[in-house]
């Protein structure tokens, strides 16, 4: 039995995996519409594969999202070929449509009330693909035809709604998902520079993403109470702290650096107010995360006997050891490669 559910879960991987591809690779905006339901087809039964009762509800919200946006997408592209000869007014309204429905589909502010509430009935791997993955495709397309001033606009939103947000949340899950529409506004900020500042940003945030997943998923972490009444190794609370400060775009870690290349090109072309905005908001973030890393740094109780788990020696063990040196030593190892 769990052979067959394995089995089908690197089928519907599969079929993610090349639908993302088939999306931005199409020379037509039919194609990219068609890639973006075969993705939503083949994330939804990774959702719901588990008897819990939130993955079923959050595999239901799932749909209707994306189903209402993928059918405004397919209407604003059929009107779009429809009216060749539009006036500029309504060339304005169509790419903001468009735009509006792309940001909908990767849970971007103001259109982001359903992302938190799927993310809390999500395991921490299928959290990992939604906050990842499922944001390359509309990202993508984003960057072919996006209406300038609107894409600020948003920035602005959310980074200033992914900060604010994540203030009151006892979710570690909602906690990640508000870190991740606060990340969307500096992908966004990327994109609109280049497709390489973006793909540089993504994988830092990928990389830094993942280890927290992968840390939670270990221990077994939901909820911020957690940290009270757990006590972990000495190596663990250094490993959290320096992914969650790292995340927070700290200097000297590595989640700083593609952060510093954002600001400095924002500030060349003097966009003051939005370079404002996200270094006040990243400080909120950052607020945050420290009030996480306290819970578990001050209070030490009696060893745990089953976190010994965590310490032996397996490779996931190595390589998550591997990843949390490369995040201390980031900053560091970039300035060889950049400079």
């Amino acid at each position: 039995m769990y052979s067959l559910f394995n089995s089908n879960k690197m089928f519907f991987l599969f079929i993610l995996f090349f639908s993302t591809l088939i999306s931005i690779s199409s020379n037509s905006w039919f194609g990219c519409w068609m890639g973006l339901e075969i993705n939503l087809i083949s994330f939804i039964p990774l959702i719901s594969n588990s008897n819990n009762t939130l993955a079923t509800e959050a595999s239901l919200k799932y749909f209707l999202t994306q189903s209402i946006a993928s059918m405004n997408f397919l209407f604003m592209i059929l009107l779009k070929m429809l009216m060749l000869k539009s006036s500029f007014y309504t060339n304005n309204f169509i790419s903001i449509m468009i735009n509006s429905t792309l940001l909908m589909k990767m849970g971007s502010a103001p259109f982001h009330f359903w992302f938190p509430n799927i993310i809390e009935g999500l395991s921490w791997f299928n959290a990992f693909i939604l906050m990842t993955w499922q944001k390359i495709s509309p990202m993508i397309l984003l960057s072919y035809y996006f209406n300038k001033n609107f894409i600020i606009l948003i920035m602005i939103l959310n980074s200033i709604i992914g900060a604010l947000g994540g203030l009151n949340q006892t979710s570690l899950r909602k906690l990640m998902a508000f870190s991740s529409i606060n990340n969307l506004g500096w992908m966004l900020a990327a994109i609109t520079i280049s497709e390489k500042m973006w793909m540089l940003y993504f994988l830092m945030y990928s990389f830094l993403i993942s280890i927290m997943c992968l840390m939670f998923n270990k221990l077994n972490l939901f909820f911020f109470n957690q940290m009270f009444i757990m006590n972990m190794t000495p190596l663990l609370k250094i490993f959290l702290t320096i992914n969650f400060l790292s995340l927070g775009g700290l200097p000297p870690f590595i989640g700083f650096f593609p952060k510093w290349m954002i600001i400095n090109f924002l500030l060349m072309n003097n966009f003051f107010f939005v370079s404002f905005i996200f270094i006040m908001m990243s400080l909120i973030l950052l607020f945050f995360y420290l009030r996480i890393i306290f819970s578990s740094l001050m209070f030490n109780y009696l060893k745990l006997k089953w976190l010994k788990i965590f310490l032996k020696n397996n490779l996931m063990n190595y390589l998550m050891n591997f990843f949390n040196f490369i995040s201390i030593t980031g900053i560091i190892l970039s300035t060889f490669f950049f400079y």
